[in-house]
Formats: C-alpha cells, structure tokens, sequence
C-alpha cells in the first residue's frame, strides 16, 4: 500500500510508515534531510498523478496559525495569502485521489475552512519534552492514541496543603512565561516545522497497512461550504 507525505523533508513519517510496511514517499520543495524514497516539487503535481492509500500532510501554518491572524486586517496582502494557504490544506484534505488522509496543523483557523479537527495531540502525550497543541484532521483512520508522558518542570515551587506542587507546567521548549524559547530567525519555520519523534513514530505503529484496512474510506466525502474567517 502506498503513502505519500506532503510537506515534509525530515523523513520522520515516511521512515516511521516505511518501517511499518508502507510504500512511503516524502514530497516537499526542499531536498530531504534523511535518505529515502522523496519527490521535490509541488505535492499537488504528485498527487493527482496516481491513488494513494494513505496521505498524510503537514500544510505550512504560517498564515492560518491564530497567534497571526490579526495581521491580516494589517498588513496588505496578507488575509488573501491566508486563503491561499487555506485552500491549498483543502485540496489535499479533500483529494480524491487519496483513499484516507491525516491533516496535521497547530490550532489556529483551519477548521473555519475545513470544520473541527478530528482530535488535538499534544508531543508530551508521545514521549517527547515539548509543548505544542496540535490538529488532526482524519479521513478514514482511527484516533492517534497516547504513547507515554514527558513529564514537565515546575515553574513555581508553590505547594497545595496536602504538599503536592501546583506550580504551573513547562516543557522544555518553553520559556518559564510559556513563550517558544526558538528566537526570530531564518530558520524558525523550519524548525518549528518538524514533526516530533514520539509523534511520528506513534503514525507508524498504530496506522499500517493491517489496522487502518478496518476503517472504511471516505470516497463519497462531500466538501463543506467554506466559511468566512475573520
């Protein structure tokens, strides 16, 4: 059974399927960063070529994350780029040619667009010391289901009477004030980008080939009508 992974150039999901008996391609503009079957381009090009029984895609989020949305009535341009981006996420999530789908993005105004998502996961839920609320969007496979905690740090040293720490949670990649601790820079998207291990290597484990074949696929899915996100 063949997978393709949109928008990705870790190779974090495509290996993790592969391990689990996928046909797995990576696709992204950028090269990969791990050796592995990846396609350089346009995932849409791809994508309509041939049927995929799996698609699992990672669309950017830069202009329809919630933390930037009230740019859009600011700066010129930026509100139809947001459409851009949401209609781009609709054609993969909403692609015939691909019989279940996975649409991962942190919460932000997709689901005016697309509806609710499915679940919302979070890395420390997978194993992995980090904070970062994350959508899943789901065609026609089951819930992603925790695999282990990463237990956080205490920011305060404050006790309830019965002496158990109420202080509140921080992972490590956040500042004590709850802020990304990753700075402004070039390669910020990118980085924020990359899918967790604990994350992709639970997609491999729980979606094969065997388990996902249970859950019927969604070809007569009929598209919403897109609503108005201000």
């Amino acid at each position: 059974m063949k997978a393709l992974i949109a928008c990705e150039f870790t190779g974090r999901v495509r290996d993790a399927l592969t391990a689990a008996g996928w046909d797995a391609v990576s696709c992204d503009f950028r090269e990969t960063e791990t050796p592995g079957k990846h396609y350089k381009g346009d995932v849409l090009d791809i994508l309509k070529k041939e049927t995929w029984d799996l698609l699992v895609a990672f669309p950017p989020c830069t202009y329809l994350a919630g933390s930037g949305w009230h740019w859009n009535n600011v700066k010129v341009g930026r509100h139809a780029s947001s459409l851009r981006a949401a209609d781009f996420a609709e054609k993969l999530f909403f692609s015939k040619n691909a019989k279940r789908v996975c649409l991962e993005n942190p919460v932000g105004k997709l689901s005016a667009f697309i509806g609710p998502p499915s679940q919302v996961i979070q890395p420390y839920h997978y194993g992995d010391d980090a904070s970062k609320r994350t959508c899943l969007w789901l065609r026609g496979l089951p819930l992603l289901r925790p695999t282990g905690y990463a237990k956080p740090r205490q920011v305060s040293d404050d006790v309830d009477l019965l002496g158990d720490p109420i202080g509140v949670k921080r992972w490590s990649n956040q500042t004590n004030d709850g802020q990304n601790k990753l700075g402004e820079s070039k390669a910020r998207e990118m980085l924020r980008s990359k899918t967790y291990v604990g994350i992709s290597k639970a997609m491999g484990e729980q979606w094969t080939p065997k388990i996902i074949q249970a859950f019927p696929t969604w070809s007569d899915l009929k598209k919403p009508p897109r609503r108005n996100a201000n």
